[in-house]
């Protein structure tokens, strides 16, 4: 659809309706795990939570989102890769150790991002988005130009995408305060009542990403007064807003949740914990049944102390007995089956993550195989809706800002790898390794020492490693004044001090009657 002519509010008025049945059963799968993440509407900041009688929903949503968080964005390893293409490089005549200093410049960048993450503190954004990921099974992720995240929940937000799946219009919805509003904004929309700003000095801003040809266009209003940002483009790969989904479905504009497809099982524990929970309630309060016929007086029994003689028949007092073991007992092996599969529905029962404080690339690949195997795939689409978006807006913020370290852009054009490829620089390191203790077993250290580059090989290491080998690692000209010294104290045992300065005499000559054939060469035209 073409919203050329149309307002931001305008454009998420016509997108709203497609949205209502996936608000229904979002809110529903939230009742059941975690209430917080999309409440009902109207709610506020002092609305009351009911929360459900079971923590298996919740407990399980915040193990897997903990894993998921931990598959992509791990903290001490690297979650991506920068590569280059060696083919395109060695056509143009670079040499081999230029392709490696490049792979170790490259690596300093991967180092520059992963700072960035860190300090900016995206995991934490990540982890509400993941949550609400598999709870409502949509969330907007918008990436500021200064640095910072925040998450759009889905009854903040709308989507339109184009039969291949690709996205055509994202929008969104902020209520403000008028006073909390820039200069220049207050300026354009004036005064409040002039632009139908609410009770309380409340207003809606309506924000609106359209794609138009190979750019994204921002349109800004607050209630039909346009904002000074409208108008502004983007890269098709810089969109600041990035819109994921749990699941997708052919044709559909949103996604699916997780929680939603065992929906069934969490209702059904819902109502057999309640009813136990209720019933064990009642069936813990104590009630003494009195005759009404009989001699014992029941004012006589309530108001006597402990000990105290009561004249009565022991006949006319009995207790209340509800009689209903057999029917909890049921009860509670539903409510164990139901529990065991949730259990391994939501990985609760898995053993694939140490109890450690660091965790090794190996153990995040197990993490993530396991994460495709159970979820159907979900790792590989986070990955590339997620992280691929994430890392080319967030390295474009960088480079704004000047926080990027410099690449040889007429050599250099890095391309994103996440994933279970980003994690190949354990691989490298491992291949590196099987092939030298491989080529030694073989051929005999000798051998290797005479066909390998020992230099080159260190420096391989290092980068897989993620070790900065400046001052570290002896240059070429530091190996060959070694080598030179170590020859000059060979010389010095066999012929002596004479033999030595003969030696240098003679070096000294060849250097003078080279430097002279140079200065007597024609200059060439």
């Amino acid at each position: 659809m073409n919203y050329e002519n149309q307002t931001a509010e305008q454009i998420y008025s016509v997108l709203e309706g497609r949205r209502h049945s996936y608000l229904d059963r979002a809110r529903q799968c939230s009742k059941l795990t975690i209430p917080y993440i999309l409440p009902d509407e109207g709610f506020g900041s002092h609305s009351r939570l009911n929360t459900p009688f079971q923590g298996v929903g919740a407990r399980g949503v915040n193990n897997l989102a903990s894993k998921l968080l931990l598959a992509l964005l791990p903290p001490n390893i690297s979650f991506f890769r920068l590569q280059v293409d060696t083919n395109k490089l060695q056509q143009e005549g670079a040499p081999e150790e230029v392709v490696s200093e490049i792979d170790s410049a490259l690596r300093k960048v991967e180092d520059a991002v992963m700072d960035e993450i860190a300090k900016e503190r995206y995991r934490v954004v990540i982890h509400e988005a993941l949550k609400q990921l598999i709870v409502t099974g949509n969330c907007l992720l918008y990436l500021d130009q200064n640095g910072g995240m925040r998450v759009f929940r889905l009854d903040r937000f709308v989507i339109e995408r184009d039969p291949m799946d690709n996205v055509l219009t994202i929008a969104t919805k902020e209520t403000l305060n008028y006073e909390a509003l820039d200069d220049d904004i207050k300026a354009a929309i004036q005064k409040p009542q002039d632009s139908g700003v609410g009770d309380g000095g409340n207003c809606n801003l309506y924000t609106a990403m359209c794609k138009y040809g190979d750019k994204w266009m921002l349109k800004q209003d607050i209630n039909g007064v346009v904002l000074p940002e409208t108008g502004t483009t983007f890269p098709l790969d810089k969109n600041p807003y990035i819109p994921l989904r749990f699941s997708r479905v052919d044709g559909e504009n949103f996604g699916r949740s997780y929680v939603e497809e065992y929906l069934g099982d969490l209702q059904s524990l819902e109502s057999l914990t309640r009813a136990i929970v209720e019933g064990s309630a009642a069936a813990a309060k104590v009630l003494f049944l009195v005759n009404p016929n009989g001699t014992t007086r029941h004012k006589s029994l309530s108001e006597s102390p402990n000990g105290a003689i009561v004249q009565g028949n022991a006949g006319d007092v009995s207790t209340l007995q509800l009689n209903k073991f057999n029917d909890f007992r049921v009860a509670a092996e539903t409510i164990n089956q139901i529990k065991d599969r949730l259990a391994q529905n939501f990985l609760l029962t898995s053993s694939a993550i140490r109890n450690a404080e660091r965790v090794t690339a190996e153990e995040i690949r197990l993490i993530s195989q396991e994460l495709n195997a159970a979820l159907g795939g979900i790792f590989s689409l986070l990955s590339n809706d997620l992280q691929a978006p994430l890392l080319s807006r967030l390295m474009s913020v960088m480079e704004k800002n000047k926080k990027m370290p410099k690449l040889p852009k007429d050599l250099v054009n890095p391309v994103i790898v996440t994933g279970l490829d980003s994690l190949g620089r354990q691989g490298d390191l491992n291949s590196l390794d099987s092939f030298l203790l491989g080529s030694s077993q073989v051929l005999g250290p000798e051998a290797v020492a005479n066909f390998v580059n020992v230099s080159e090989y260190i420096k391989r290491r290092a980068t897989a490693l993620g070790i900065k080998t400046a001052g570290l690692i002896k240059t070429q000209e530091q190996l060959a004044q070694e080598q030179q010294q170590a020859q000059l104290m060979q010389m010095a045992e066999k012929l002596g001090p004479a033999g030595i300065k003969a030696a240098s005499d003679q070096s000294l000559a060849d250097q003078q009657q080279q430097q002279q054939q140079i200065e007597e060469e024609p200059p060439t035209e």
